[in-house]
């Protein structure tokens, strides 16, 4: 194995078991000592990787985000029609499974991330999917299903795990309600609101 490689695989132990101690003690309860230890590896070897614990959130967003990333350069290139926004729904679903240990994390410690750079980024990465989804000038109560159908797929991750039902079949029960309120927002033959009589919101 290669210098490299074995580098990335360290760089990717320390993701890994951060990530958990950040989820079960908190971001702010756990420090990079903690890390160390659960890793059996010295703080300097830690610090070669990763100065700070923020330093190691960024690298779990910008790895676990690439997929939301990806989706958002392929929505930005289809036309806006309910077909187009109903796939994008669908592909979010997706790419929620390489990234679910990452919202989890937002989840867990939304006051922690508040005073992080990730919070913004990932705030900019939702308002990005929500102008995608929603069409210009439509109704409040449209702009309104669109977020929450965006919304409800991550929370509800949580949420549906005090339900008893097969993993699989959850998930798809949360992207038949969100891609019927993707749809509600998005009737065919509904003309949008006119920009000057309706409230929007700014994406």
């Amino acid at each position: 194995m290669s210098t490299q490689a074995r580098r990335g695989n360290t760089r990717q132990r320390i993701q890994d078991v951060a990530l958990e101690l950040f989820s079960e003690q908190g971001y702010d309860k756990t420090s990079l000592r903690e890390i160390a230890e659960k890793l059996d590896v010295t703080k300097a070897a830690l610090y070669y990787h990763f100065k700070t614990k923020e330093d190691i959130v960024i690298g779990l967003f910008q790895d676990l985000s690439r997929p939301i990333d990806e989706l958002i350069v392929w929505a930005e290139g289809q036309p806006r029609t309910l077909e187009a926004k109903q796939e994008l729904i669908r592909r979010y679903s997706e790419s929620l499974r390489s990234a679910e240990p990452l919202f989890r994390f937002l989840q867990e410690n939304q006051a922690a991330v508040r005073d992080l750079s990730i919070g913004e980024s990932f705030k900019s990465r939702m308002l990005t999917l929500f102008g995608l989804l929603r069409e210009p000038g439509s109704e409040l109560t449209d702009q309104v299903r669109c977020m929450t159908a965006l919304f409800s797929m991550h929370a509800g991750m949580f949420a549906m795990q005090n339900l008893e039902g097969d993993p699989e079949e959850k998930r798809n029960a949360l992207l038949e309600v969100a891609t019927e309120l993707v749809t509600a927002a998005n009737p065919p033959n509904r003309r949008p609101a006119r920009p000057d009589s309706a409230q929007t919101v700014s994406p």
